[in-house]
């Protein structure tokens, strides 16, 4: 997962799982990544091919600019990525954080992830757990409008409907500038990692060979373009329910382990519970963790 950021320390290790199996590496300096390219995946093709855009690296994982439904384009930005991204550590089993303050800052790229466009800055941590999900969303400092006319770069949108298995999938990851492309391969009832928990975790077709660094990375479906989940860990090991190694819970209680198999959460929920003004909105028809 946590297996999917990437510390200065592990980075000798990159060419195996390269994973992070401590919360200190929110520390970790930038690393140069090599350049971009595609992992299983069919050549860019204007207006074919997913490709970078809205795509953005941190220092230790990567990130995606994103709307939902209601968001408008003089609303202030927001940046999605893991919980166990954050600056301040991996949020504990239970814990949820809203409204932080944050002056984190992230590197634009540009369409074909071969350019660093400029640095967005956050404001705060809007909203950020890894209890049910695992996931983190920054506000910036500035708006979609002004972004777009600045880089000539738009959101991503994310998907109001929860991905289907066997649906065509691209995980975008700007820390190392690579696109994975597979299939949903199944939808796991809970999914187990040390002391967190998920609920209708993502399970990637092998052909998506996630490393550390890509935390965060938007899964974006191939037809529709929309941000359907967020990509965070895999099983390394092929150890029972541990740090890096999760595993699949079903609902009579069964535990599966899948080595080598890596894993991702849905964004659905998220997309419903951002209002106006881009606030995530906890409560009434919100399915996310309450603090």
């Amino acid at each position: 997962m946590i297996g999917r950021c990437l510390a200065a320390a592990a980075l000798a290790a990159v060419v195996g799982a390269g994973t992070l199996t401590a919360a200190g590496a929110a520390q970790a300096a930038p690393v140069q990544p090599a350049a971009p390219h595609l992992r299983d995946a069919a050549p860019h093709k204007p207006g074919g091919e997913v490709d970078f855009t809205g795509i953005v690296a941190l220092s230790n994982c990567s990130g995606s600019i994103v709307r939902a439904p209601r968001s408008r384009d003089t609303d202030a930005a927001l940046v999605l990525t893991n919980g166990h991204c954050l600056e301040t550590g991996m949020p504990g089993a239970g814990e949820v954080i809203v409204d932080q303050e944050s002056s984190r800052t992230f590197t634009l790229l540009d369409r074909t992830g071969e350019k660093e466009l400029g640095s967005l800055r956050a404001t705060r941590v809007e909203y950020a757990t890894m209890t049910d999900t695992d996931v983190a969303v920054y506000r910036l400092g500035t708006t979609y409008a002004a972004i777009e006319k600045r880089y000539g770069i738009p959101a991503l949108r994310l998907s109001m409907a929860r991905p289907h298995d066997g649906t065509g999938i691209r995980v975008v990851s700007g820390y190392w500038k690579t696109i994975y492309g597979c299939k949903i391969d199944d939808t796991v009832h809970r999914l187990r990692e040390a002391d967190w928990t998920w609920k209708d975790s993502i399970r990637y077709t092998p052909e998506c060979q996630t490393i550390g660094g890509t935390s965060g990375s938007p899964i974006v479906d191939v037809r529709t373009r929309r941000v359907v989940g967020v990509n965070n860990t895999g099983n390394e090991d092929g150890e029972r329910c541990t740090l890096n190694n999760p595993c699949e819970v079903g609902r009579d209680g069964d535990v599966t382990v899948r080595q080598g198999v890596n894993y991702g959460q849905q964004t659905y929920l998220l997309a419903r519970c951002l209002g106006k003004g881009n606030d995530v909105v906890l409560g009434g028809g919100c399915a996310l963790p309450k603090p």
